[in-house]
């Protein structure tokens, strides 16, 4: 199939600081270099993904509340006329940024990867992660409440689960009883986790990304009807098995992949959003030179032999180690030396 000519979406870590210690960290968020910038940089990486002219920009890290100037950094990208997604765990979130946030981004994804404390909070990472989720949601969804009731926009909230063997269980829960706490809700999504950074360690793979049977099931028609009819109906559900971000040969060539461009924080862009290895940086190279070495990437002889015979959860976490191995620096292969273990619970 004719590959777009630029990315539709771009997802950019905007620091990899966070409070969490999430067991599926993709970025390895909280136990690494921030890799923030400062505020005239920041503007200066806005303005570039702003050339990039994709339809939607995700910021994301680590934790975006983190860094003091992104209620700015967040307009300078909505009043470009893209539509910018915010991800958060909720930590660092009061009601003065729940207000701030109301007139910066047309989007808030909480992550909650529980229907309890004690399961979010183990994937968390953190004791209270749950709770101050929760707040988070209570605040954000009073703050949507009282910009409507002002007759102005507010951005759609919503709910987002990483779905492990440790949570599915509670799927039906989180559609049910927390769903139901937040009127203003707009959308409840259940991705799998795939396996990237932290959560492609091999031992991880085998305890704690979902089964194959389990991931089957998210991607299917039966399972997302159901869940659907569990939650309230002014709520959105979504249920996905990311097969999208896994950019597998016979998969690309269906269509079956995310067009999408991540950004770490200093501005160097991932040939592939879930695997290491970057193709230069938004600072100092044109978004088409850096789009077309991505492309590129997507084919290269060593990607195609890791990804081709994946069918497995397992199999496709040892691919994604056998990339970032290949392609990331040697602090990237360093970092991947010290993960720890993961001890299953």
């Amino acid at each position: 199939m004719e590959i777009a000519s630029g990315p539709s979406d771009v997802i950019w870590d905007i620091t990899y600081a966070c409070p969490l210690r999430c067991i599926h960290c993709y970025s390895e968020s909280g136990r690494r270099s921030t890799r923030q910038l400062g505020a005239p940089d920041l503007f200066r990486v806005a303005d570039a993904l702003i050339a990039m002219r994709p339809s939607a920009i995700a910021i994301a890290g680590g934790e975006p509340l983190a860094v003091p100037d992104l209620v700015d950094v967040a307009k300078r990208l909505s009043r470009s006329g893209i539509a910018v997604t915010l991800y958060t765990g909720g930590w660092h979130l009061d009601a003065g940024m729940a207000d701030a946030l109301m007139g910066a981004v047309a989007q808030i994804n909480v992550s909650v990867d529980g229907a309890t404390a004690e399961v979010h909070d183990r994937i968390r990472g953190r004791a209270g992660s749950f709770d101050r989720a929760v707040e988070a949601l209570t605040l954000l969804d009073e703050a949507v409440r009282r910009r409507l009731a002002a007759g102005l926009p507010a951005p759609v909230l919503g709910i987002d689960c990483a779905v492990v063997r440790g949570n599915f269980h509670q799927i039906d829960d989180l559609c049910t009883a927390v769903a139901r706490r937040f009127p203003r809700l707009g959308f409840l999504w259940f991705g799998a986790a795939v396996p990237s950074g932290l959560a492609s360690r091999a031992d991880f793979a085998v305890h704690e990304l979902v089964t194959d049977a389990q991931h089957r099931q998210l991607g299917s028609p039966e399972q997302l009807a159901r869940i659907r009819s569990l939650a309230p109906r002014s709520v959105a559900v979504a249920s996905n098995d990311n097969l999208m971000l896994m950019m597998r040969p016979d998969l690309v060539a269906r269509g079956v992949y995310m067009p999408a461009l991540q950004v770490e924080p200093d501005g160097e862009v991932r040939a592939m959003p879930i695997y290491e290895g970057t193709v230069g940086n938004v600072l100092t190279e044109p978004p088409d030179v850096l789009w077309d070495r991505a492309v590129q990437r997507w084919g290269d002889p060593f990607v195609v032999e890791a990804l081709t015979p994946v069918r497995t959860m397992v199999q496709w976490a040892d691919a994604a180690r056998r990339i970032d191995y290949h392609f990331g620096t040697d602090a990237t292969r360093a970092r991947i030396d010290r993960r720890p273990a993961f001890a299953p619970s």
